[in-house]
This record gives structure tokens, C-alpha cells and sequence, in this order.
């Protein structure tokens, strides 16, 4: 494929507001989990909180978009002074040739859980004031994104679970190959809900702590929230030698199970192959993988298997979900950002949380940082239903 240019791109979660402080707290090896103190919940887990969430007010003219998704939605795109590029970049290029493709899992779905707790007790109806449209529907980020900039371009959300944020990368290079625009935002948004909360813990995949991926006793993820987003450009000729590139992308569905992954990871195989495939690379051109890496026993045990299949056990890899949480929908985003900063600053972060990696997970897992000057690094995201996807980023110099 011909390579797309991340020409800025943000991140906005439990470790940070912006590039500079998610950097900072992946060189300091900082966790942003903590036990879970979320509106009324009443479950022993940790959580990935964002904060200022609650001070955010969007926008005038856009009130109707109001919940906490949208909400995080805007306070990542005024990070890196994010906004002002994609502006900058209408004025270029015009309003109708920027695409929005964002990837979200339950949307605002916390609004509608508040307007459930506002029934009128005699006919039942909800409140007047909620907004299913604007806030709840999983359409909703990407319509408020859409208007916060005034963009007439396509838009459109992926909810595939874990995996949302990584395919609308794809999803924006199919358009922006067949000519329909010439840009394209691309991200995902994840807010905390009881939904999910109490969703994952009655499937038995929370864990009781911070989450630890590739452990030996590992029992399940920490649910966090996040927003990232980054804003995809032709390639031009000249760049400079940070610049970050989007080289392939590799989507699967192996439709295994709606909540396990195949036992053999034969999907999340697939995907990267396939990514591999379309940047022209073998499995021996990636210097780093940023892992899915759940810290469930099922997840860890399967994308080992994957790895392990395509790359053996000696390209340095780990999941920073236990810095930022499982932010669900926006986990490739997010993931998709820290790859990029690898790139560029020279650093392979080490895994958190992790005391004793599970000696039946044979790969080059990192538990401290490396700092190395890498080329190009693939970055995992596989959901539920086995809708999974990988994605090839590389340094232009």
C-alpha cells in the first residue's frame, strides 16, 4: 500500500492529557489504575479513570451531545493542539474531503443509565432531556466530531469491540484509496459505564487488581477509558525522519467465539500477516510489538500462540494495559499513539504490573523499558466475536 502519513495524532487517558504527559508516564513506568470508585459501583476491580471529565463543557451549540463520552471526546481532540491541525487542514484541503472514522464500544451508554434512574414513576417514560441520538448511539462520536469541526466529509463509527479503533484505520485508507477524501481522522472513544463494568465482571474477566498481563497468576483486565485520535494524510515526498507512517493493515474474523479468542489465535494470525503482507515486510522487519494483551488466562495464552506462530520468541514485545487499562473501543487508538511515540523517542515500554511471567508464554516479553532506536513496530487490537486487527506503523527515517 502506498504509506499514509500521521500528520498529528493525540492521546487523552488515565495516564495523561496529551502526548507529553502519556510519554512521560510510560518513561516513568506510572500506572494510571487504581481501585474502582466510579459513580456507584460496587465491584472489587481497578479502573482506568481520566480526570476533568466531570469540569468538560462542550462546545456551544453542541449541548445535545452532552455525556461523558463526548465529553472525553473533546478533551482529547484539545490536546497537541490537535484541533487547530485538522482546522488548519479543512482550510487546505476543504470541509467535504476529511473523513471522521472512530471506533467506540458502548458510546454514551452512562447517559442512558442515568435517564433509566429518572423514570417518571407513574407512566415510566424517560426523562425529556435525554438525548438517545446524540449520546447513546454508538454513531454518536463521530457525528459530534463531525460537527465540533464543521466537517461535511463521511463519517462513521466501528463498534467491533476491542478491535474498533485499530480497523477504522482501515477503514479510512479504503476511502482515501478510492478517492472519496484526501484526509481522514481516525481514533476511538471509551467512556467508563456500569455496563461495562458490571458486563465484563459477570463474564468473570475482571481482575481484583491492577491488571497483569502475561503473568503467571493473571485472572483478568482493568477497564479504563481513553480517547485518541490521529489525522491521516498522503504521504508527500519529503518528510521528516520522525515522521510516522501507517504501513499495513490486517483485519480477521475467525468468529470463534462472542467472548473467546480461538485457542490457537488462528484469527489474530491472520491479522498480522495480513498487515505484514500489505507494508511488503517480513515477520523479522518488526523491531517491536505492542501486544493485545488483556491479562486474561485465555487472551495471553492465544495471541502467545499467534506471535509466537509468525515471529518465534525473539522480537521484543508488551501490553501497556497495565498502565492505561483495557479501554475496550479505544484500545487501538490509544495503542496505536503509543506505538507512534515509541517510534519516534527511541522506547520499547515495559509491561506494568507484571511480577512473574508465565514460563508457558514463550516471548521477549518486556518488563522495563528498553531504549533502542526501532524502525517499525505492529500494534495488536482483537475483540470480541474474533474480529481482530494489526497494524504496521515505521519511522520515515
Amino acid at each position: 500500500m502506498q504509506p499514509l502519513l500521521l500528520s498529528h495524532f493525540t492521546a487523552t487517558s488515565c495516564i495523561g492529557h496529551g502526548l507529553r504527559a502519556t510519554l512521560a508516564a510510560l518513561r516513568a513506568q506510572r500506572s494510571g489504575l487504581k481501585p474502582c470508585d466510579f459513580d456507584s459501583v460496587d465491584l472489587a476491580t481497578w479502573t482506568g479513570t481520566v480526570e476533568g471529565l466531570d469540569d468538560e463543557v462542550l462546545s456551544p451549540g453542541l449541548q445535545a451531545f452532552d455525556c461523558r463520552n463526548n465529553r472525553l471526546a473533546q478533551l482529547g481532540l484539545r490536546q497537541d493542539r490537535f484541533d487547530e491541525a485538522v482546522q488548519a487542514l479543512a482550510g487546505r484541503v476543504g470541509r467535504r474531503r476529511i473523513g471522521v472514522f472512530l471506533g467506540t464500544s458502548t458510546s454514551g451508554i452512562l447517559q442512558t443509565e442515568i435517564a433509566y434512574r429518572q423514570l417518571d414513576p407513574t407512566t415510566g417514560k424517560l426523562p425529556a432531556g435525554f438525548r438517545y441520538a446524540e449520546t447513546h448511539n454508538p454513531f454518536s462520536v463521530s457525528s459530534f466530531v463531525r460537527e465540533f469541526f464543521q466537517l461535511e466529509g463521511p463519517a462513521m463509527t466501528v463498534s467491533s469491540a476491542c478491535s474498533s479503533s485499530a480497523k477504522v484505520f482501515a477503514s479510512a485508507r479504503r476511502m482515501m484509496a478510492a478517492g472519496l477524501i484526501d484526509a481522514a481522522i481516525v481514533g476511538g472513544v471509551d467512556s467508563l459505564c456500569l455496563t461495562t463494568l458490571y458486563g465484563f465482571n459477570s463474564l468473570g474477566l475482571t481482575s481484583t487488581q491492577a491488571c497483569r498481563p502475561f503473568d503467571a497468576e493473571r485472572d483478568g483486565i482493568s477497564i479504563g477509558e481513553a480517547a485518541a485520535f490521529a489525522l491521516l494524510e498522503w504521504a508527500p515526498e519529503h518528510l521528516d525522519e520522525k515522521a510516522v507512517l501507517l504501513l499495513g493493515v490486517g483485519e480477521s474474523s475467525d468468529a470463534h467465539h462472542m467472548s473467546s479468542p480461538h485457542p490457537e489465535g488462528l484469527g489474530a494470525r491472520m491479522a498480522m500477516q495480513g498487515a505484514l503482507d500489505m507494508a511488503g515486510l517480513a515477520a523479522a522487519d518488526i523491531d517491536y510489538i505492542n501486544l493485545h494483551g488483556t491479562a486474561t488466562p485465555s487472551n495471553d495464552a492465544a495471541e502467545t500462540k499467534a506471535v509466537a506462530a509468525l515471529f518465534g520468541s525473539g522480537t521484543p514485545c508488551s501490553s501497556t494495559k497495565g498502565a492505561t487499562g483495557h479501554t475496550l473501543g479505544a484500545a487501538g487508538g490509544i495503542e496505536a499513539v503509543i506505538s507512534a511515540l515509541a517510534l519516534q523517542n527511541g522506547l520499547l515500554p515495559g509491561g506494568l504490573n507484571t511480577r512473574m511471567l508465565d514460563p508457558a508464554l514463550p516471548l521477549n516479553y518486556l518488563l522495563k523499558n528498553r531504549n533502542e532506536a526501532i524502525k517499525r513496530v505492529l500494534s495488536n487490537s482483537f475483540g470480541f466475536g474474533g474480529t481482530n486487527c494489526s497494524l504496521v506503523f515505521g519511522r520515515a527515517g
